[in-house]
């Protein structure tokens, strides 16, 4: 019976809570997004549904789900039809080893706010994200329409460019936690009593804007040019089709600021956490430390979407390859020699 508890129900009541909470949570982003974008530009944003406009994240999928799903009629239709849902799984998946907290118990027994701690956790996080672009070009080249693929395109060559970077980036992080469990590297933070923010701060800036790229987030959202390509890759979808491309990418933008701060913010940890000074912020849960984190990164996207016009798209590539490639293998080369120095 423990071993059913453990290892069947537990996991799958987890994944039934991540499945249910993160939609509710990317239409909660939507929202907020459209506010605080509102607010930074002195206008009042989302109004009419509901009092104050917070009824809007439930009138939206009711009118995606009733808008015409339209397929073009030379399209290949079941690349066209599949294309959506291969970007949509990675984005989910991902997060069965992103750890939201620490082990509490529930009713005596220890449940752990993570499904699984895998020892190469960074290594799938990284893998599987990376097969969500797949889907974006599947539906630029399924679409038969000059400005999907061109989108697509842009999307394929934007991934490559930054996920080289952003890989660089988290190898600093790696060697000094020594380990690529994402667990591993929450407690290592909280045995050298320090985040690694400040250890990696070059590694964290980097990683944030990589992650930015990743996501076709403004400044770097080329993909959907809008003003160049009519929104992109996904020009020719409707409804629904349309808003798992939607749900997908909001999904990859809290998986960004997940990882950021179980990288570089030590995850649930609070501030300093061998700081006895300040052992009265251990009465803020873990997990509410997580969440307030990654609001944080998520606020930032925000920002950045409201502040920073768009890149051209070879300044886009400059940026990339001639900028932060080069400094993310400077910064893994003194972090080695340093690891090297003080560790005798």
């Amino acid at each position: 019976m423990e071993f059913a508890i453990n290892y069947v129900i537990l996991p799958l009541v987890k994944i039934g809570i991540i499945l249910a909470v993160l939609p509710l949570l990317v239409a909660a982003i939507t929202l907020a997004e459209r506010k605080v974008i509102a607010f930074m530009q002195v206008r009042l944003g989302p109004m009419r549904v509901g009092p104050w406009g917070l009824l809007q994240p439930i009138a939206d999928p009711i009118k995606l789900l009733l808008k015409e799903d339209i397929i073009p009629a030379r399209a290949d239709k079941w690349v066209f039809v599949a294309a959506p849902i291969i970007t949509l799984i990675p984005a989910f998946i991902v997060f069965a080893v992103i750890p939201f907290g620490p082990t509490i118990n529930v009713l005596g027994t220890p449940v752990t706010l993570y499904v699984t701690d895998l020892n190469i956790g960074v290594l799938y996080v990284l893998s599987i994200s990376s097969i969500g672009v797949l889907g974006i070009i599947l539906a630029g080249w399924a679409s038969n329409s000059k400005y999907p693929l061109l989108g697509a395109l842009r999307s394929a060559a934007q991934m490559v460019s930054y996920e080289v970077a952003l890989g660089f980036s988290i190898m600093g992080v790696l060697m000094l936690s020594e380990t690529l469990s994402l667990v591993g590297i929450v407690e290592a933070q909280r045995s050298s009593g320090l985040w690694y923010v400040f250890l990696q701060p070059v590694a964290f800036v980097l990683f944030f804007i990589c992650g930015v790229a990743e996501t076709n987030r403004a400044p770097f959202d080329l993909p959907e040019a809008e003003s160049e390509l009519v929104a992109g890759f996904h020009t020719e979808y409707s409804g629904f089709r349309f808003s798992l491309f939607f749900l997908a990418e909001y999904a990859n933008m809290i998986t960004v600021s997940a990882m950021a701060v179980t990288l570089f913010l030590g995850g649930w940890l609070r501030p300093f956490p061998n700081v006895e000074a300040l052992a009265f912020l251990d009465l803020i849960p873990g997990i509410l430390w997580f969440a307030i984190k990654v609001v944080v990164f998520l606020y930032f996207y925000m920002w950045f979407r409201a502040s920073w016009p768009r890149y051209r798209y070879d300044q886009l590539m400059k940026v990339g390859w001639q900028f932060l490639l080069p400094l993310a293998i400077a910064n893994v080369i003194v972090t080695a020699i340093l690891a090297l120095i003080f560790r005798g």
